[in-house]
């Protein structure tokens, strides 16, 4: 487990803005991603009937749509222990194999930290 208090503060940033999102929609995960030019992206799990994404998915598409060109790093909060294959694969599509994702729990600690790729 990594202190988030030790992180980058613009690790720490994302951690606690994906962990916003995830309480303040009640949703399972959420997630922020940082592109190259230090806008960030923030997103819960979508749940509809016809369409569903997990909270980093989605904020990666929010990205894409508003013209992210590269991603430096992302985080997730979740109750989950791994980060799912399809997430690091959107992660890594738009930021490359080498971009940071952090594991975040409930509470903001980031509990894995691995590359997209």
């Amino acid at each position: 487990m990594t202190d988030s208090s030790a992180l980058d503060p613009e690790d720490r940033k994302i951690v606690t803005l994906a962990r916003s999102a995830r309480a303040r929609n009640g949703v399972p995960e959420g997630a922020a991603v940082r592109d190259e030019t230090g806008r960030t992206y923030v997103a819960g799990t979508v749940g509809l009937a016809s369409l569903r994404l997990s909270a980093l998915r989605t904020a990666v598409a929010m990205a894409v749509a508003s013209g992210a060109r590269s991603l430096e790093a992302a985080a997730v909060v979740s109750d989950a222990e791994e980060v799912p294959a399809e997430d690091l694969a959107a992660v890594a599509d738009l930021g490359g194999a080498q971009t940071p994702v952090l594991l975040a729990g409930a509470d903001g600690t980031v509990r894995l930290t691995l590359s997209a790729g």
